[in-house]
Order: structure tokens, then C-alpha cells, then sequence
């Protein structure tokens, strides 16, 4: 299985490379992972809803130029649906059964995701009614990855 995270923004922080580096080190023996970082638009102070619609766009189109053809697409969005860490396993796993050999996460710039983004994805999830920065929730995302394929192979993982 390939998984792919598709994310807007650079991330600048040593402790955040730090955890995403463990992370995928861990990964590497469940799946490959690969990391894809997209340049964000600058978003000026008090823009216009105008501005920020642009702004999601411009990103958006980045983003769907970035996703492979026949990619399963989840996109992060607090819209989304709230598994918990066993329903996120399962669907991973049931995503394998079913033959989709390549997911593609999709984590958006400040402003969230572009409507186009949203339709290309086939699911929507959301970890937590909680906002929480975009750069963090690469780590999130890579931990619950983690964690869901430890709990698919029945091993043991701190709760």
C-alpha cells in the first residue's frame, strides 16, 4: 500500500520534521509513505471572503495537480466524518481488501480546502471538532496512520 500526504505549506519547525521523520521511519515497514509539501499563498491581513476564495483556489489547483491518477482521495476537513482509531483501521484495512493500493490525504493551507479539492475526494474525515494547525495535523494524521496499522496486525500500542 502507498500513502501519500498531500499538505499546503512548509513546516519550519524542528520538532514537528523531528515527529513526521519518526513517524515515517516507523511506517515504512506497514507501507510507503510519501510526503508532499505544497507552497502556500500568503493571506493578507483582513482579506476579503473574495481573497480567501482565491486563495483556496490557487492552493486547490496545486493540490489536485499533485494527486495521482486513481488515488483514493480523504481530504481533512472538520466537515468530515469522526472515526474513532479502530473505525480508521478498518477502513484502511478495508480500503487494502478492496484493492486500493494508493490513498492520498489531503491537508489544506489556513483557510481549508477549495471546493474542487472537496469533490475530488471520495471521503472526508475529520479528527476532532478542534481546530488545530495545519502543520500539526501532519503529525496527527501520521500518528493515526501508525496506530491504525499496529491495531489491523494486532499489536500491542499505547492507549
Amino acid at each position: 500500500m502507498k500513502i501519500t500526504c498531500v499538505a499546503v505549506g512548509k513546516i519550519k519547525e524542528i520538532y514537528l520534521k523531528q515527529a513526521i521523520a519518526e513517524y515515517s521511519k516507523r511506517l515504512s515497514r506497514y507501507c510507503k509513505m510519501e510526503m508532499i509539501e505544497l507552497p502556500d499563498e500568503k493571506t493578507p491581513e483582513g482579506a476579503s471572503q473574495r481573497e480567501e476564495q482565491q486563495i483556496k483556489e490557487l492552493e486547490g489547483e496545486r493540490i489536485l495537480k499533485a494527486l495521482k491518477e486513481g488515488a483514493y482521495v480523504i481530504a481533512l476537513d472538520i466537515q468530515g466524518s469522526q472515526p474513532d482509531s479502530v473505525k480508521f483501521s478498518r477502513k484502511l484495512e478495508q480500503l487494502a481488501v478492496q484493492g486500493k493500493s494508493h490513498i492520498a490525504f489531503v491537508i489544506g493551507g489556513s483557510l481549508g480546502l477549495s471546493p474542487a479539492v472537496l469533490k475530488r475526494a471520495e471521503e472526508r474525515i475529520s479528527f476532532s471538532a478542534m481546530t488545530f494547525p495545519h502543520q500539526l495535523m501532519r503529525v496527527i494524521l501520521l500518528e493515526q496512520i501508525y496506530r491504525g496499522y499496529r491495531i489491523m496486525h494486532g499489536e500491542p500500542y499505547h492507549k
